[in-house]
């Protein structure tokens, strides 16, 4: 749908329709030429909206894929009351979402493209912060039934779930099964140390030695 007459830029602030045209061409653009052939200069010919205008909304190609990106992210954060199953739920959704749309495709190439333009990777800075508070409200509800310590630092256990879900996405093993996404929410949330009554294995090892000698 193009840009009529009355629906015209009204300045630094988003005329709503113009900007849904304008987003409905980018995902045009990205279907028919992928990210290697979207531009700014394809957007405003699609949209019939002036590059000026989308300039102004959008300061760069990143930030309009971005807008695109989220635009298409349809990803769930469950509430179930167990941060496991939060977490695990959110991890099949989220590999299920790049792996079936053109999502992970634009997003693993925004995040190659940070790794060279400062804009770029300023724009997924900002994004991931974003993000990675609505991981975080998962961790922060865990704490308010007790499942986390009160002194676990909530932004950097998304941090750590997005390593994982990043790696897999750069990677292409989007097809993780169950079994593997829960015994890596597993470690997340567990932690790796052996139980406390347990002692390390290089300790028996050691007392068995002794024993024997």
């Amino acid at each position: 749908m193009g840009l009529d007459q009355g629906r015209r830029s009204i300045g630094a602030r988003r005329n709503p329709d113009s900007a849904d045209a304008i987003l409905d061409a980018a995902e045009a653009v990205l279907v028919e030429a992928g990210y290697s052939g979207f531009s700014i200069e394809a957007v405003a010919r699609r949209a019939r909206a002036g590059k000026p205008t989308i300039y102004r909304w959008w300061p760069s190609k990143a930030a309009l894929l971005f807008d695109v990106y989220q635009r298409l992210k349809r990803v769930d954060h469950p509430d179930t009351g167990n941060l496991e199953d939060d977490l695990v739920g959110f991890l099949k959704s989220l590999f299920s979402h790049w792996r079936e749309t053109s999502s992970g495709s634009i997003f693993r190439s925004l995040i190659a493209e940070a790794q060279s333009d400062a804009t770029v990777a300023a724009v997924l800075a900002e994004y991931t912060k974003g993000r990675h508070a609505h991981t975080g409200q998962m961790i922060e509800r865990a704490k308010a039934r007790g499942e986390v310590a009160a002194d676990v630092d909530s932004t950097l256990v998304a941090d750590l779930v997005a390593s994982f879900a990043w790696t897999h996405l750069l990677t292409n093993r989007l097809d993780e099964d169950e079994t593997t996404l829960r015994k890596t929410v597993g470690y997340v949330v567990k932690g790796i140390a052996p139980p406390a009554s347990s002692p390390p294995a290089i300790w028996q090892r050691s007392r068995r030695r002794r024993i024997v000698g």
